[in-house]
């Protein structure tokens, strides 16, 4: 038997082909070197579907593109202090699309920027430090 993993369309055709005139499955499965059961399985999509090629695509559709992703990456290392969710409603207003900040988050760490949680304090300036500098004396 062959170690072929998928049959290309071609060779699907000439299958069905091969059926259409006449032939048994077991001997069209025998010159082409492939089990009985994927030729059997072939002929029987085919008389169900009408079509010989493969279905491809199948899963989950993504929320972004690869291109959106990059964008996104891309406004985030622009200010490294936005967070997850500042970044999804900068995109919805770019672009209309509306995502999850947590969809944010993992594109973001697919592009190796980790931690985008809401900021706890407000980081403190020159003036703020000698100000509290001088509360103290």
């Amino acid at each position: 038997m062959s170690s072929r993993h998928h049959i290309d369309d071609f060779m699907r055709g000439r299958i069905i082909g091969k059926i259409e005139e006449g032939r048994k499955i077991t001997d069209v499965a025998r010159e082409f070197d492939i089990a009985h059961s994927v030729v059997s399985r072939l002929w029987k999509s085919f008389k169900t579907t009408g079509i010989c090629s493969r279905r491809h695509g199948g899963g989950r559709v993504r929320s972004t593109t690869p291109a959106e992703d990059r964008y996104n990456v891309l406004s985030a290392k622009r200010n490294r202090r936005t967070t997850a969710q500042q970044v999804a409603n900068q995109f919805l207003a770019a672009s209309g699309k509306q995502i999850s900040r947590k969809t944010v988050a993992r594109r973001l760490r697919g592009g190796g920027l980790y931690a985008r949680r809401p900021v706890v304090c407000v980081p403190l300036t020159r003036q703020h430090r000698t100000a509290c500098l001088q509360q103290l004396d």
